[in-house]
């Protein structure tokens, strides 16, 4: 990984000591700390990450590529220990050092004396602004609470220690610890937090936006899961999408709307692996490019990568309109840092394409076709000249069975009724067959028969590689 900015490495190593808690499975805290002080020449803060997780294999810090910010002399001090560890070991990693052997410097370790804990604590010095990188670290928490990770609580405390002052403390509690009686499923969870991020506008609320969000209907959410195995490791992979649809009123006032959606145009990808923020691979990029995202009424414009933020750009996209979508990747037993590997960007592919499907499945008339909006179009008048039909013939029983057919009570039953019912069961079978994939769809669907059937096959895309190892499952 490299290393080009003072955020980057402290995004790192934040996510790091919430790997550490999460495969120690115990109830645990994450700390960060930034600590400034006028006295030393130049000015500059110290940072400090620690953890009461299960202990630093080194093997984070192996990889790590330093590249000169100007603002970091990119040294780190690393104090570790596990809890079968009979002692408190002390490190000093040098990033600059071309020469790997050199990199790391083993210092004096003291001694546990009997007492079992574990837990790892990194610190480095900068000379960024504390309130820069306050700012910075509480943006990365608003996009990790989606994620509302159980049994770790996460606290930022900030030290500011001015010689004409006293020393001030300020501790925010990121995430609360919270012990789960009854584990929501993990894409549960992720949706509930995801419409939550969205409610509150990318979290800067404490609540709901009121102003925005009246309605409970404002919101319309897909999930959708891909799972596979890797054959050499028979691990199993998981892929979790969720996408929700929001409309806001074009009359409301909230000044956070803009600055949350400063274009309603783009969606930010917001992308998770490991149950921690990562930037975009470009296995997900492809996986995101190779959609027909046209074949759900989208039309993608342009995607554009800013320091491993992905943005999404939407054509003829309603300026009332927009569009989220979360990705959290992991595997489902967490395994040591060293141990991960990539995940197959069909999940990511399989993962969106069902969360796409569940929201056409779930509100009708939403993410149509260009195609079958266009049909669409000719139901009113298809459904006025068959009503004209049925009324213009004098055949009592021929209408009697018309009406039968569109479960109507043949007594005083009226032209607009008929038509409404008609113009109805078209726009079914229209939005019924757009849900199918495009070579499972009929070619002439009956009006009224159950347009439902066979629309919960599974199917396989042609050209998907690896297609026999994974499992996908509709929620």
């Amino acid at each position: 990984m490299d290393v080009s900015s003072v955020h980057k490495i402290c995004q790192h190593l934040i996510s790091s000591a919430v790997q550490r808690c999460l495969v120690s499975e115990d109830l645990c805290r994450v700390s960060i700390l930034l600590k400034s002080s006028s006295a030393s020449d130049p000015p500059g803060v110290r940072i400090s990450i620690s953890d009461t997780g299960s202990g630093s294999n080194l093997e984070e810090f192996r990889d790590l590529k330093y590249k000169s910010t100007g603002k970091w002399d990119g040294e780190l001090s690393v104090t570790t220990t596990s809890i079968s560890d009979i002692e408190i070991y002390h490190y000093h990693f040098m990033l600059k050092e071309v020469i790997t052997a050199r990199r790391l410097m083993r210092l004096p370790s003291n001694p546990k004396n009997g007492v079992q804990f574990s837990g790892t604590e990194v610190s480095l010095s900068t000379s960024e602004s504390i309130d820069d990188l306050k700012g910075e670290i509480i943006c990365f928490f608003r996009k990790m609470l989606i994620l509302r990770i159980p049994k770790v609580a996460i606290e930022l405390v900030i030290e500011r220690n001015d010689c004409s002052r006293p020393l001030h403390q300020n501790r925010l509690m990121i995430n609360e610890c919270i012990a789960q009686t009854l584990p929501l499923p993990n894409i549960e969870r992720l949706r509930l937090e995801a419409e939550d991020y969205v409610l509150k506008h990318g979290n800067f609320l404490d609540m709901k936006c009121q102003s925005c969000f009246s309605r409970g209907e404002s919101l319309k959410t897909g999930i959708g899961i891909a799972c596979g195995t890797e054959n050499q490791r028979n691990s199993e992979h998981v892929m979790e999408a969720v996408i929700i649809i929001t409309e806001v009123s074009a009359d409301s006032t909230c000044h956070l709307c803009s600055r949350a959606r400063p274009c309603s145009t783009k969606t930010e990808l917001l992308y998770f692996k490991d149950f921690s923020p990562c930037s975009i691979s470009q296995s997900t990029l492809k996986a995101l490019t190779s959609i027909e995202w046209k074949s759900y009424g989208l039309t993608l414009k342009s995607i554009e990568d800013l320091d491993g933020c992905l943005f999404l750009e939407w054509e003829k996209l309603p300026s009332c309109v927009h569009i989220d979508i979360v990705l959290h990747g992991y595997q489902k037993q967490m395994l040591p840092a060293r141990q991960k590997i990539q995940l197959n960007r069909n999940l990511v592919k399989k993962a969106v394409k069902l969360a796409l499907d569940d929201l056409k499945e779930k509100y009708k008339g939403i993410l149509l076709s260009a195609h079958a909006l266009k049909i669409r179009s000719y139901a009113p008048d298809l459904a006025r000249s068959m009503t004209g039909l049925i009324f213009a013939s004098k055949d009592m029983d021929f209408q009697s069975e018309c009406f039968s057919l569109l479960g109507l009570q043949s007594l005083e039953i009226k032209e607009g009724i008929v038509e409404d019912c008609i113009k109805e069961k078209i726009i079914k079978v229209i939005d019924g067959n757009d849900k199918k994939p495009q070579k499972a769809r009929e070619a002439a669907p009956f009006l009224f028969e159950d347009c439902s059937n066979g629309q919960n096959e599974e199917y396989n895309e042609e050209g998907e590689e690896d297609e026999g190892s994974f499992i996908f499952m509709d929620q």
